[in-house]
């Protein structure tokens, strides 16, 4: 294992996924959720085939003893895409990725219940108190007035829409990890990129759009982010366990922050700001920690005796 290895790629696929994010919410505000869902499944092809023949694995990698883990991965991710896609329709992105930070928090939970993963005090710690900046940056949604207006309010319908991608993205990672043990990434990642584009397409018969150059221009780019950022995060999980690469998916509201403030010229209220800061103070403990202990375990490993040859 090699926690800062897994903790980096992590951080870097959510920089992908951001802007995959952020050129997703341009496109939801013309074409239905399952048409840009089946786009970015679809064009999330190319960098992986590409990484793939590059790494000289084609067809080997494609193998798989485990279609059926493949297809509940790719139901659970499916479910979670398409929820996290519809609610950028009517949040900002930087809300949209900030309520999907409750994602992390449950599969710390369900990796120590399900994978029965170690999770010390301290990592248990620096969660629920990145929790309670999600929390702040969820309050405008959690007021009574929000609530009243019901499901005909479009910012609460989205915050519910990315609380219910939240629960099922933190599913989707737990398998994820169960697969990483058997299961190469290449066959991770295809099989989850056709159980998306088979789902999304069956949507065609409720309106699609045709869209125009430009757009499918930026549908492409969205894939090929999705594309190496699914790549990415996958890999993680070979080097890190689960409860410790999870929290590093806050890492995604400071490139959501940055992102929309330039593209969208969407400044984050107060409120946004201090919730951030709380969840990145908390990500840093955590690489500390972590630091920390892969020293200790380092300085056991030589001060125990060696056995005799």
């Amino acid at each position: 294992m090699k926690p800062l290895l897994g903790i980096s790629l992590k951080i870097v696929s959510a920089l992908f996924f951001t802007m995959m994010s952020a050129t997703l919410k341009i496109l939801t505000a013309r074409y239905p959720t399952g048409e840009v869902m089946f786009f970015r499944a679809s064009f999330a092809m190319i960098p992986l085939l590409m990484w793939l023949a590059w790494r000289g694995d084609l067809p080997r990698a494609l193998h798989t003893e485990n279609a059926f883990g493949h297809f509940k991965r790719g139901i659970l991710g499916s479910a979670s895409m398409f929820c996290g896609f519809a609610a950028l329709f009517y949040l900002p992105l930087h809300d949209a990725i900030a309520i999907g930070y409750a994602s992390p928090l449950m599969v710390v939970i369900l990796a120590a219940i399900l994978l029965k993963e170690q999770v010390r005090i301290y990592r248990w710690s620096a969660v629920a108190i990145g929790l309670v900046g999600v929390l702040i940056m969820l309050s405008p949604y959690l007021s009574l007035g929000s609530f009243s207006a019901g499901l005909q309010s479009g910012p609460t319908l989205g915050a519910l829409l990315c609380l219910t991608g939240a629960t099922l993205s933190a599913g989707a990672m737990i398998q994820v990890r169960r697969l990483t043990a058997t299961e190469r990434t290449g066959a991770i990642v295809f099989y989850f990129t056709i159980t998306s584009s088979g789902l999304a397409l069956l949507s065609l018969p409720f309106g699609w759009a045709m869209p125009t150059w430009p757009d499918l221009a930026l549908f492409m780019l969205a894939g090929l982010f999705g594309g190496i950022g699914q790549i990415l995060v996958t890999e993680c999980y070979r080097w890190a366990d689960t409860s410790v690469i999870a929290p590093f998916e806050y890492t995604t509201m400071i490139w959501a922050l940055l992102l929309g403030w330039i593209v969208f010229c969407d400044l984050p209220t107060s409120t946004v700001v201090t919730g951030a800061g709380i969840v990145a103070m908390t990500g840093l403990f955590i690489v500390w920690r972590e630091h920390r202990l892969g020293l200790m375990r380092k300085r056991e490993l030589q001060a125990a005796p060696q056995k005799p040859v």
